[in-house]
């Protein structure tokens, strides 16, 4: 390949001479530049992105390649994030948990052709279903790994006692799944397919439960998932060819050291607006979960040097249930709200939590006993921890809620989040209808829906009305009904049912979910927020998923009450998070 050089005109234009540069660029510095900084960023999620592409293509599930239940990132050498395509926010905080935790296992014990398979709370995972697949990236230049590559995905059904492996009753970790602390996926180059089927299958002996009713899907997703690491590991080493391991690993380092930076110029600037006499700011907020349980957090921060305590003394301890949610995904939420609210583009990785303090204490339900359930504290709970932009002032409240539906039988097992309303701010409406804060997911499109799985499609449309009111509207909820074709079993696990999404400065609340039953002969029952029924052939469950805050007093509205919800910058959509949704539209 012939390398090139360009350079920028007086004329403004870009002239590109073709073959007159040499390909070899191991003479940049390892000092930082700014620009070379931005390039190395980009190519660091371009690789994640280019993994994840790899996954959708190689994987055969529904809920990996059309819903994109799955997430890909890049890990220094000591675990610690460096770049993620923009995918699932509760995944990627959690991931370089689970990286870190099989450094500390296995230590030495890793080899050139190991891919290892981890998925427990206790090592850093989200929930059971999310299966993280790892693999290190070695160099000739050093013994141990350079870079780990890692991809997360959510598998319909690992087994458990319900179709979906999401049971809404589950109070024990062990009735909501298979189970992989650190186990080698691939030794030596060798796929271990005997083993995965034991464990896949272990929960069928356990009463009451079954092992995966989705064998085949769950091998060739982790195939798959296989797949989209060696991609990474390949433009890792190209990257390493063309610039050098110890330019890249520096810059590796840059990019963690600009996100620091990031966070550390909000809590300052915060940090000024809200001190005290005593110099530092305080910021709390309080959240509830459906069933009364509190969520309290308080921010310490201390404007001179940047820094903040996030506090979660006082939030309700573990549940009998499965909305406790593991530390790893406290730890998400807490790096997605600093990112969200860094007033520009940066990265999300490791450097954002470095002038960052968490601290949760044992046995509440952000931090529960290992052998807690915590199927829904990953896509609930999570959802309620973001309520540190409400203590910020940044916000109103999104839906909080993603709105878990799983049907099946012995046979299959199907699983989807449902998008609501999105809570509005200082000077956007919120929008309506979509997937907010620690989700990110897609829904699957009604013809493969409908051809795979014995259902119906009725409705699925914006339910006006549902965001709150104020200065700027909350966005609206959605109405969305299946009709079952045949005996399932439907489960499901919301929230937002008993209390409403919150406005801020006078904004009004976004209307609460509701989940009902039609039965055939028309008798209509309101379903819990958290259930699990036997439905039969024509009946159609109605779900209505909350809408969001508002924000601002109505009383000082100059918007038309029929505005459209925008966004700022809506106009000047760029960069790869516009590119990788350009995409999947094309895809």
């Amino acid at each position: 390949m012939k390398a090139c050089q360009g350079e920028v005109t007086d004329g403004g234009n870009i002239l590109i001479e073709i073959g007159t540069a040499t390909a070899n660029n191991n003479k940049l510095a390892t000092k930082l530049d700014p620009i070379q900084l931005s390039i190395f960023s980009h190519r660091f999620m371009s690789l994640a992105e280019q993994m994840g592409r790899v996954l959708q293509r190689t994987s055969i599930s529904t809920n990996i390649k059309e819903r994109l239940d799955f997430s890909c990132a890049v890990f220094g050498p000591d675990g610690g994030l460096v770049s993620n395509a923009p995918h699932i926010p509760v995944h990627l905080g959690a991931m370089q948990e689970t990286v870190q935790y099989q450094l500390r296992e296995l230590g030495d014990d890793l080899e050139d052709g190991d891919v290892l398979l981890s998925n427990h709370p206790a090592a850093g995972g989200s929930h059971l279903p999310d299966l993280t697949v790892i693999t290190p990236v070695f160099n000739k230049e050093r013994e141990k790994p350079i870079f780990y590559v890692a991809s997360r995905g959510h598998h319909a059904d690992i087994g458990g006692i319900t179709p979906g492996s999401m049971p809404p009753h589950s109070t024990s970790i062990h009735e909501e799944g298979a189970v992989f602390y650190s186990f080698k996926l691939v030794k030596r180059k060798v796929f271990q397919e005997a083993e995965l089927k034991k464990v896949l299958m272990a929960p069928g002996k356990i009463p009451g439960s079954s092992g995966t009713r989705n064998l085949e899907d769950n091998i060739s997703d982790l195939k798959a998932q296989i797949a989209a690491n060696r991609k990474g590991i390949q433009l890792v080493n190209e990257l390493i060819e063309q610039y050098g391991l110890k330019v890249v690993q520096a810059y590796m380092g840059h990019i963690q050291t600009s996100a620091e930076m990031a966070v550390r110029h909000l809590l300052r600037e915060v940090g000024e607006r809200h001190a005290g006499d005593d110099g530092k700011a305080t910021l709390s907020a309080t959240e509830y979960m459906d069933d009364g349980t509190p969520i309290v957090v308080t921010i310490t921060i201390d404007p001179k040097q940047g820094t903040a305590v996030i506090d979660f003394d006082g939030t309700g301890i573990e549940v009998w249930g499965n909305c406790n949610a593991p530390r790893a995904v406290t730890v998400s939420a807490v790096i997605y709200c600093l990112r969200c609210m860094v007033g520009h583009d940066t990265p999300l990785n490791q450097g954002c939590l470095a002038p960052i303090t968490i601290k949760i204490k044992d046995g509440c339900i952000l931090q529960p006993s290992p052998e807690a359930a915590v199927v829904g504290g990953n896509v609930q709970t999570s959802q309620r921890v973001a309520c540190l932009p409400r203590a910020f002032g940044a916000c109103a409240a999104s839906q909080g809620c993603m709105n878990n539906i799983t049907f099946g039988d012995d046979t299959i097992g199907y699983y989807e989040t449902v998008a609501g309303g999105a809570g509005a701010g200082p000077n956007w409406h919120g929008r309506s209808g979509v997937h907010t804060h620690m989700t990110n997911t897609r829904i699957t499109d009604p013809e493969i829906l409908e051809i795979r799985y014995p259902i119906y499609l009725k409705t699925f449309t914006v339910n006006r009305g549902t965001g709150g009111r104020g200065r700027y509207r909350g966005g609206d909820g959605v109405v969305r009904e299946l009709q079952f074709r045949k005996q399932l079993t439907l489960s499901l696990l919301t929230e937002r049912r008993v209390f409403c999404p919150y406005g801020l400065r006078g904004g009004g609340c976004g209307r609460r979910g509701q989940n009902i039953l039609v039965k055939r002969g028309g008798r209509t029952i309101r379903l819990p927020s958290k259930s699990s029924v036997l439905v039969e052939p024509e009946d159609t469950f109605r779900l209505e998923t909350p809408g969001g805050g508002g924000y601002g007093s109505a009383d000082d509205s100059q918007e038309s009450p029929d505005a459209r919800p925008v966004r700022r910058l809506e106009a000047a959509l760029k960069g790869s998070v516009h590119d990788y949704s350009n995409a999947q539209l094309m895809a």
